[in-house]
């Protein structure tokens, strides 16, 4: 059977609640021959890649999305027991520790790359989602890793995600960084000076396998060190008035659109979540000085609510009246700036006149 064909298989078990059938079909690939590797990199994970895609796009609902990503881990669970059930095997290659960024809930890319590393011959310890970076240095202490594989999917915690890759370097524990958060390029990880970044599981494996290098004598530094466009004070200000500025924006919004007025409580902290969003990108975005992650988050929100039936017009609007109480922050206001033009060429909907 073709890997495509696993794919559509085990994508019709996942989103009917089948977590025997999900299960039954990779049981019988690895019957017919196929490794498991293979079925972690090339069926499972493009399946649940297709379940983030598909609520994206409206046609899973948020009760189908976790019951299918459920059914997901489950399936990737009886594959990792295929081998371990069968024979013990020898660790050919080293140690290494696999967490998620603290904050991180999004646990599935990490343990993708965890199995992949236990089939590729290394002794791996799993940490899950949201390690607290002091748990992660004391795991360091007492195990002594050769590699830290960090994980980070939403951007919003890049700055936690940095605070780990130097407080496990400050140990003399070198941090490869995945995910989604560090950018497909990885320019976040080396923004924040991680020592090595992998597009996904079997690229972090063949990084490894290539050598990751220890860094030199510990030493502690300064986020600034890294990050001297912080000097400006831009990120600690968004970041500490964050509360204030949703507050105000939630106002200012009901003036501009009368129909807010007559929201529920439900809708008005539906409202208020978005506006956080909204400013922990837009702090993210001033954390590593790169407005396309602002951008890319803006468009991404948008296809969201176009998808859903929502027009666009009050996320412009939030960026004006935003932009109304930034006005002396020069990096976030040309972020502001850009992602409402983007906004404004993204709607169908005309664009509000911030001064009308």
């Amino acid at each position: 059977m073709t890997r495509a064909k696993l794919r559509e298989l085990l994508w019709q078990a996942a989103v009917g609640g089948e977590e025997y059938a999900a299960v039954g079909v990779l049981e019988d690939a690895l019957s017919d021959g196929l490794d498991e590797e293979a079925l972690l990199l090339d069926v499972i994970a493009p399946v649940q890649a297709k379940v983030g895609v598909e609520w994206a796009a409206d046609r899973l609902t948020v009760a189908q999305e976790h019951a299918a990503t459920a059914i997901n881990e489950r399936a990737m669970a009886a594959v990792a027991h295929h081998r371990r059930d069968r024979r013990p095997r020898a660790v050919r290659q080293g140690r290494v520790t696999v967490s998620c960024v603290d904050g991180e809930w999004h646990a599935f890319p990490a343990r993708l790359v965890a199995e992949t590393l236990w089939l590729r011959g290394w002794q791996v310890d799993y940490l899950g989602a949201q390690t607290p970076t002091e748990h992660l240095i004391a795991h360091l202490h007492a195990t002594d890793p050769d590699v830290v594989l960090l994980s980070g999917s939403i951007p919003t915690h890049l700055p936690s995600a940095h605070a780990a890759i130097t407080a496990c370097q400050a140990v003399g524990v070198p941090v490869m960084a995945g995910g989604r958060a560090f950018g497909a390029d990885g320019r976040h990880a080396r923004c924040l000076r991680a020592d090595a970044w992998a597009p996904d599981a079997r690229g972090a494996a063949d990084v490894l396998e290539a050598g990751v290098s220890r860094p030199g004598p510990a030493t502690v530094r300064q986020v600034v060190d890294d990050l001297p466009h912080l000097a400006d004070q831009e990120y600690t200000l968004v970041t500490r008035t964050r509360g204030q500025l949703v507050k105000q924006t939630l106002v200012d919004l009901e003036k501009r659109f009368p129909a807010m007025r007559s929201y529920t409580e439900v809708q008005r902290e539906r409202t208020a979540e978005d506006l956080a969003h909204i400013v922990d990108f837009l702090a993210t975005a001033l954390y590593v000085d790169d407005p396309e992650l602002f951008q890319s988050f803006l468009g991404w929100t948008a296809d969201i609510l176009t998808a859903r039936h929502v027009p666009t017009r009050s996320l412009v609007a939030a960026l004006h009246l935003l932009t109304e109480q930034l006005h002396d922050f020069s990096r976030a206001l040309a972020m502001l700036q850009r992602g409402a033009a983007a906004l404004a060429r993204h709607a169908c909907d005309p664009v509000p006149d911030p001064d009308a």
